[in-house]
């Protein structure tokens, strides 16, 4: 793409993450999800990843998804509806040690019972602590999402909490492993939900999705 191209591609992805954004639904039962209507985005990742806080950051809020400083919280599939043209879906985080193994058994079937059955999907947000890179069961995750054949980016949370050579090490690494995954896309976006880091790229990429109607 042309400097001209990108800047083009840049101003419109800001303008459609400052534009008008809402919470249309939120639903613990896979038999309640709304209907398709718009492109989704489903962000994902361990609990306390930084999912909400990268969400709020993308769409210029501080409360659009609640942000709870206890792992586990978040319960339920919430629905935000984009400038009329893209849906950014809020999935429960996996992986929360102190759930009971019954409770963390169904907040998986739920994600993944909507990832499989999501035909207006365009692709998930994998989301990483930075600090922590890939750990063993976010490896498990695109193990799946390999098998379902379900589009994914990486994204690396909270970058501004390492110094740049960290930040390069992890980042070349996951970037490795983004690679070797049949349906992970090939960039992977560092991004700090305070600093603002990284968020452009993130939004260019989501906003050319919002193009891809179902």
């Amino acid at each position: 793409m042309s400097d001209g191209g990108e800047a083009e591609a840049l101003a419109a992805a800001r303008k459609l993450f400052a534009g008008a954004c809402d919470c249309v639904w939120g639903t613990g039962a896979i038999e309640s999800l709304p209907q398709q209507t718009l492109p989704e985005v489903a962000f994902v990742g361990r609990s306390n990843a930084g999912k909400s806080s990268l969400i709020n950051a993308l769409t210029h809020r501080k409360t659009l998804a609640r942000v709870s400083h206890t792992p586990g919280r978040t319960r339920e599939i919430n629905f935000f509806k984009l400038g009329e043209r893209l849906m950014l879906v809020d999935l429960p985080g996996y992986g929360y040690a102190k759930a009971s193994k019954t409770l963390a058994a169904e907040w998986q079937r739920l994600i993944f019972a909507y990832l499989r059955g999501r035909a207006n999907l365009r692709r998930v947000v994998l989301l990483m602590d930075g600090r922590r890179g890939a750990m063993e069961l976010d490896r498990a995750v695109m193990d799946l999402l390999d098998a379902s054949a379900v589009s994914y980016c990486l994204a690396l949370t909270k970058i501004d909490k390492l110094l740049p050579p960290e930040r390069a090490g992890v980042l070349a690494d996951i970037e490795a492993q983004a690679h070797l995954r049949i349906a992970a896309y090939p960039e992977v976006f560092a991004t700090s939900a305070l600093k603002g880091e990284g968020l452009d790229a993130l939004k260019v990429h989501l906003a050319a999705l919002a193009a891809s109607r179902p």
